[in-house]
């Protein structure tokens, strides 16, 4: 059994992006990162880092259902979403995630950050605006021009001290 994983669903590269920052700040060598949509074998272990891209408010399917599936394991979520700067918003995302984690597991926190979106939700927002809505879509194209370059150094600094607080965490229940 591996001491860590990291495991994650990236559909642009943003959670990737972070999921790899705390795999390379995990100690030692018993440790894995693996996308959960790949065919690869995910093995047990006994502390989950676990990382979603937001859809709707929440992660997806295949990572609740994952979830869903742990027993007695230690578990930090991580996530990334279009919407920034809103740690209400980040708040919501954790506990409807976390929701799906089942009370015998041990829950230790989540890491949320922006992530840049695709092109495609810009031309959405763009091809929306009507008189009516002009002020609202121009506060969405804004959020969207602003997650461009996220996750950024800061996100990345944030997700190192995410995953020295957990250890810490983990460090402090163990003795």
């Amino acid at each position: 059994m591996l001491e860590y994983l990291v495991l994650y669903q990236s559909e642009s590269g943003n959670t990737k992006k972070i999921a790899a920052t705390i795999f390379s700040h995990l100690p030692g060598t018993s440790k894995d990162l693996i996308d959960i949509m790949t065919d690869k074998m995910i093995p047990e272990a006994r502390i989950y880092f676990i990382g979603f891209c937001v859809h709707q408010g929440s992660c997806s399917m295949v990572v609740s259902d994952f979830l869903n599936d742990l027993s007695g394991k230690r578990i930090a979520l991580f996530g990334t979403c279009g919407m920034g700067d809103s740690p209400e918003y980040y708040s919501t995302i954790e506990h409807s995630a976390n929701a799906w984690i089942e009370s015998d597991n041990e829950y230790l926190g989540a890491f949320i950050c922006q992530g840049k979106m695709p092109q495609k939700i810009r031309q959405k927002y763009e091809a929306m605006r009507t008189a009516e809505n002009t002020a609202k879509i121009n506060m969405c194209l804004r959020n969207f021009d602003e997650a461009l370059t996220h996750p950024d150094s800061l996100d990345i600094e944030h997700a190192k001290v995410f995953v020295e607080k957990i250890l810490k965490k983990i460090k402090a229940k163990d003795f």
